[in-house]
């Protein structure tokens, strides 16, 4: 504000001054330094796209997975001034159901580099990717231990480790302590605590649905292990550890078990594949190492009007409070509501819940959706003063992906655009709960469609102290 009052004063008083040389001189000297603050002014509260661009193209694997596949993951990561991707590529005449390849990429300086690759095609889905700062990155691995077109076969997760300037390669296996059956299907969770250098892994066993867990040090040793039986099956966890405290978010994903609707919806479609996903649930341990995961809490549940829950993210406060985020809708489809429920709603509303001690403590609509605009997918980010952002897509008229700072608390949210010239609707970040440091670069890897893949580092505006 003192900038733009001392140039209408300079406008004003600059005729009578424009015989004197030395006064024009101070005139335009000023005029150059409030631009400059009124430049600044009016880009302290914009984010800035720095870096932006393709990173590969996927040919389909055709086998229920894809790049993006395990959500509850990331696969992309942050050291320093250097980003990493772990990239799918499918092998071409591979045949299903393990038909691809983890390629690590690094992006650094403008440049993209493929500094390691798997030399054989095992993998069903997505090699997820955590950080242990300053310079060890740890791949979750999934390989299968079958003939090439075995379906279902035996897997066997372990992670991989890299480091140095040649990333030198070490694999590391848990030792999982019970019996298990794991397989192509690996419903995986991952998180690493950058403070303590500690991973976990999940996995689920293919006959009982049991998710199994298994804590590690950054040099492959077992801390600890455990088991999470859910009321229903459930998968695609959020994983957040901290020391030896983890938290789990994760959805039901069940075959249709209501006999009408699920006669009804293959009646109009004849697809035989029908899983729903309509319950959400969190559940935790202080210590691993002392005590298996406690009671499964249920956050939310569509089930009785047949409606669709995604599990977009899981951030633990340092007080050790759950920060749960999701997408809820009430009816499945169009479909679903024509036949049952005709006076529900089928666009998807992004909510936000808050667990202490085993409680929900809050629970806020935060983005409604409409028919003009909905939310698709959101994650968190923490930034280095202690604020956290939830980084979404919105549809609509002014699509694109946005920024929105959920803590500290404000009384307005304010929805940031980040200026993107294509757009995510599809993405993963490099966020804290995956070992990476706060950061006011948000380092997306994501698709606009198209089966195109690539990377953006966009900065958010710090906050005024």
């Amino acid at each position: 504000m003192p900038a733009v009052i001392l140039v209408l004063w300079i406008s004003k008083h600059s005729r009578k001054a424009e015989k004197d040389c030395m006064m024009r001189i101070f005139i335009l000297s000023v005029f150059a330094v409030a631009s400059v603050i009124l430049s600044g002014m009016a880009c302290a509260d914009e984010a800035v796209v720095e870096t932006e661009c393709d990173i590969f193209t996927l040919l389909p694997p055709e086998n229920g997975s894809g790049p993006l596949w395990s959500y509850g993951c990331t696969q992309v990561a942050r050291l320093g001034d250097d980003v990493f991707v772990s990239i799918m590529e499918t092998g071409e005449g591979v045949p299903l159901l393990s038909n691809t390849r983890w390629r690590l990429m690094r992006i650094s300086g403008g440049e993209q580099k493929i500094v390691a690759e798997a030399d054989g095609y095992r993998q069903r889905e997505p090699a997820s990717l955590a950080a242990v700062p300053p310079d060890h990155l740890f791949m979750y691995v999934n390989d299968s231990q079958e003939a090439p077109g075995v379906k279902y076969g035996h897997c066997r997760p372990h992670l991989l480790s890299f480091s140095g300037e040649k990333y030198l390669q070490k694999a590391l296996y848990p030792k999982w302590g019970k019996k298990h059956h794991f397989t192509d299907h690996s419903y995986r969770g991952y998180a690493a605590d950058a403070a303590s250098g500690h991973l976990l892994m999940l996995n689920i066993d293919a006959t009982t649905s049991v998710q199994n867990a298994c804590l590690m040090n950054s040099k492959g040793k077992t801390l600890a292990t455990g088991s999470i039986v859910f009321p229903v099956r459930a998968c695609y966890p959020q994983v957040a550890v901290c020391g030896k405290a983890v938290q789990v978010l994760a959805v039901g994903d069940i075959v249709e078990p209501v006999d009408a609707w699920r006669e009804y919806k293959f009646e109009q479609t004849k697809q035989q594949w029908d899983y729903v996903f309509r319950r959400l649930f969190l559940v935790g341990t202080p210590d691993l190492s002392r005590e298996n995961f406690g009671v499964v809490l249920e956050i939310d549940s569509v089930d009785d009007t047949g409606g669709h829950i995604t599990n977009q993210d899981l951030w633990v406060s340092p007080e050790g409070e759950a920060w749960v985020l999701y997408s809820r809708r009430e009816v499945q489809n169009e479909l679903m509501r024509d036949k049952f429920f005709p006076d529900r709603s089928v666009i998807d509303s992004l909510w936000l819940v808050r667990v202490r001690n085993g409680e929900i403590t809050h629970k806020e609509l935060l983005v409604e959706g409409t028919e003009e605009s909905r939310p698709t997918q959101a994650r968190f980010q923490e930034t280095p003063d202690g604020a956290l952002h939830v980084i979404l897509y919105l549809t609509g008229a002014d699509a694109g992906n946005k920024a929105l700072r959920v803590f500290p608390e404000t009384k307005e949210r304010v929805v940031l655009p980040l200026p993107l010239q294509e757009p995510l609707p599809s993405f993963c970040l490099a966020n804290t709960r995956s070992g990476n440091a706060p950061s006011y670069m948000v380092d997306f890897y994501g698709t606009p469609g198209n089966n195109r893949f690539r990377y953006a580092g966009v900065r958010l505006p710090q906050s005024e102290k």
